[in-house]
């Protein structure tokens, strides 16, 4: 929106404008015809879209996780166990996922290293929740070979547990994958500083917007990258001061009613601020005033008529 309106003054567009008796004010209509549909976006990406995506995603990675340690095996690779102290491989794979062919199991513990290979493996869910690993037609070795104290035993069925009882899915679910009426539903310091983040993306969407009416002002015989330089460091500057209102909500410094409005309210107030001012092009700060004045000035110490 910036750059469009940059482009009207650089091509004396704005010069016909104004010589027709047309306002500033009458460039927020088409800009806010164009700025709404992007604002209402914005809103839902923030409000729903968003949270439903990270919602999905984290549901994705704690059902993997809370897969069986065999689930997770692909036929041919190493797969280390959730507890970190087993390691698992499978030569193949037949019938349902949960019977694995020529299992290898190495398994590491206080009394030593514990190695497991057997013809074939298949998980059985107890009623407690509890989950054995059974391994049929195998070998068991403990120890360190070479050591008087070294096992070396064959079984035709040996049990292991390989999972516990894990908790329900989606029981400890980050803030930012809950959707905007539970937030309400369980007002907290963590989950209003979510809400204040969601609903600034619209809110701050909205000013920038009707900002770069005003901001657009530039010289057509000047260039016109200091106002887009400027844009970039309100952009960046009202993002961090958003984000220090979320972290002092979150971190209990400021109520949601006090941190929630005052950067939102100062930035409408410049926008209105900044409108004042480039609509009346008499005030004596406007800059084609200042621009009048600086000319006077230089061809006054140059001898020359103003």
């Amino acid at each position: 929106m910036l750059v469009a309106v940059t482009r009207s003054y650089r091509d004396s567009e704005m010069v016909v404008w104004f010589a027709s008796g047309q306002s500033l004010l009458r460039w927020i209509r088409p800009v806010l015809t164009f700025g709404l549909p992007l604002v209402f976006l914005t809103g839902a990406l923030s409000m729903v879209a968003t949270p439903w995506a990270k919602l999905k995603s984290t549901e994705f990675i704690q059902r993997f996780e809370k897969r069986e340690d065999l689930k997770k095996v692909s036929p041919g690779q190493f797969k280390e166990s959730a507890a970190s102290n087993r390691v698992f491989f499978v030569e193949g794979v037949t019938g349902e996922s949960t019977v694995v062919q020529n299992v290898f199991v190495n398994t590491q513990e206080k009394g030593g290293n514990t190695v497991v290979v057997a013809k074939e493996g298949v998980i059985e869910k107890q009623p407690d929740g509890g989950q054995f690993l059974v391994l049929k037609n195998g070998r068991r070795y403990h120890g360190v070979p070479g050591q008087a104290d070294f096992q070396s035993m064959e079984f035709e069925r040996y049990s292991m547990r390989v999972a516990a009882k894990t908790p329900a899915l989606g029981a400890d679910l980050p803030v930012d994958t809950l959707s905007t009426p539970a937030l309400f539903a369980a007002p907290n310091r963590y989950t209003m500083s979510e809400f204040l983040k969601r609903i600034s993306a619209p809110v701050s969407c909205l000013i920038l917007i009707l900002l770069a009416i005003p901001l657009g002002f530039v010289n057509p015989r000047a260039g016109s990258a200091a106002n887009l330089i400027l844009a970039l460091l309100i952009f960046f500057t009202y993002g961090n001061l958003e984000k220090m209102a979320e972290a002092s909500i979150k971190q209990g410094k400021m109520a949601f009613a006090t941190a929630s409005w005052p950067l939102h309210f100062i930035a409408a107030m410049c926008v209105l601020l900044l409108f004042a001012w480039r609509v009346n092009p008499n005030h004596r700060y406007h800059p084609l005033v200042l621009w009048g004045a600086f000319k006077r000035g230089r061809a006054a110490r140059q001898g020359a008529p103003a």
